[in-house]
């Protein structure tokens, strides 16, 4: 039976987040450049998008290029950038019900690049449906060196002195304050490591590794992931019989 039609439909993740990684080797396994694979990765992001939005996920963030990936070769990262101003497709956004956000340092990008980013999420903001987050120039390390300048700063100031540090104001200044944690993070392409992403907001998210390259990725990985999700027990560091 196909997983989709096992999923409980009451227990779907707000938060997914999907490290999407294999574009260069699944191109590289077709005698094709690492750019058509990432060429063909966008298409995925279309296609899992709108299943997320269709399940109802709440939250989807996508890690599409990191603060690491600035020192790939420079004809990658040039193809990246364009490619990535190319597959912003409002329209998309628009037909679903999607808002479009974006976490990282996005002053490093391309100025037409950056401005596309803006305007879509300017047109989509007042969308209810499933919010997609993109994950650009972008990593944990820089996220929190960000936080930890900001919240020098207020104490520098006198807003807040040292014992009014805590994991709540922490999370007000991170990039992702205006989502919940991730339920469930995906990792495709057979690597087993986090790579910089989401780390503080991963603490009890539920991981979920396949060998499947992301250009493969499809509705039916997705829900199979879901249901994986679906069979664990969350305890948060309690008990079995705490949480019953």
């Amino acid at each position: 039976m196909p997983y989709k039609e096992q999923l409980d439909t009451n227990r779907i993740p707000e938060h997914i987040a999907i490290i999407m990684d294999g574009n260069g080797r699944w191109a590289k396994q077709r005698g094709h450049e690492r750019s058509f694979g990432h060429q063909a990765g966008a298409e995925t992001v279309h296609v899992i998008a709108e299943e997320c939005a269709r399940l109802g996920v709440k939250f989807l963030t996508l890690y599409t290029f990191s603060t690491e990936n600035w020192n790939r070769p420079t004809d990658e990262v040039n193809a990246l950038m364009t490619l990535l101003f190319d597959s912003i497709e409002e329209e998309t956004f628009m037909k679903n019900n999607i808002s479009f956000r974006v976490i990282g340092d996005i002053s490093k990008l391309p100025e037409k690049v950056r401005n596309r980013l803006i305007a879509c999420i300017d047109r989509t903001a007042s969308n209810s449906g499933m919010c997609l987050v993109l994950a650009i120039s972008y990593s944990s390390r820089w996220e929190l060196t960000q936080a930890t300048k900001d919240i020098t700063t207020l104490v520098q100031e006198g807003k807040i002195t040292p014992n009014d540090i805590n994991e709540q104001l922490i999370n007000r200044h991170l990039a992702t304050n205006f989502m919940p944690e991730p339920d469930l993070l995906i990792r495709t392409g057979g690597e087993i490591r986090l790579s910089n992403y989401l780390l503080w907001q991963c603490a009890y998210s539920e991981l979920y590794f396949c060998d499947t390259y992301w250009p493969d990725f499809r509705e039916e990985e997705l829900c199979h992931a879901i249901y994986d999700y679906q069979q664990r027990e969350r305890r948060f560091g309690k008990t079995s019989e705490q949480i019953k």
